[in-house]
């Protein structure tokens, strides 16, 4: 069995996706039929990592997303509290030039690190590493070994991944989207003060040694 690895994974495309939507809270819509495409690819491309286990969000788009996976490895989707979307506040449901103006510039701000910054009526930076960073933490100490895969949400898997692997500039977590069943991969290093690398990151060529083939499929 191969060392720990975390393969963090958006979740396919939904008509909110489509629409350009702040969708953030959960369980919010299903999968389009493009997202559930996508889902099964994201089983194909990882068909031969040795998944020991498949977790995924609250989110409907986040369990449909990791079932196929799941499916594919003799494994059932569990669902972890804590890894859903950024939480928009008034933003929510809107799609409007001025909501993500806001939206994106406030996210960009967590990456300079001002995650104290709040959007309105919504989560802080701070909010959304408190809840997700200790869930990590947890499954590493739950599997020494093997792959883990857990389905969550676009906007916190570019903070967090930007905020705990240490080869990566929190400028370079937000200036890529990471597109429908992107992907985030990170290795627990003991060498580094944040005790992860990242090893993968759709969108960017120059981050990390790992270049599975099929990085994403195009999306919000």
């Amino acid at each position: 069995m191969s060392a720990f690895r975390l393969v963090l994974a958006r979740h396919g495309e939904t008509e909110s996706n489509v629409g350009g939507v702040l969708d953030s809270r959960p369980p919010g819509p299903p999968l389009t039929d493009l997202g559930r495409l996508q889902a099964e690819a994201l089983a194909e491309e990882l068909a031969e990592e040795p998944v020991v286990a498949v977790y995924a969000s609250v989110a409907t788009r986040a369990r449909q997303t990791a079932a196929p996976l799941a499916a594919r490895h003799g494994h059932t989707v569990e669902v972890l509290e804590g890894v859903h979307e950024v939480q928009c506040g008034e933003l929510e449901g809107r799609s409007d030039v001025d909501a993500l103006r806001t939206f994106h510039e406030i996210f960009g701000s967590w990456h300079t690190g001002l995650v104290s910054s709040r959007l309105p009526g919504g989560e802080s930076g701070q909010d959304v590493l408190d809840r997700f960073l200790p869930v990590l933490e947890e499954l590493r100490d739950r599997h020494p070994e093997g792959t883990v895969v857990l389905v969550s949400h676009g906007a916190a898997l570019r903070l967090v991944g930007g905020w705990i692997a240490e080869n990566v500039t929190g400028r370079a977590a937000d200036e890529v989207l990471l597109p429908n069943t992107g992907r985030v991969v990170l290795e627990a290093d003991t060498s580094l003060a944040s005790g992860w690398r990242c090893v993968f990151w759709t969108g960017h060529d120059d981050i990390g040694d790992d270049q599975p083939a099929g990085a994403g499929a195009a999306g919000d």
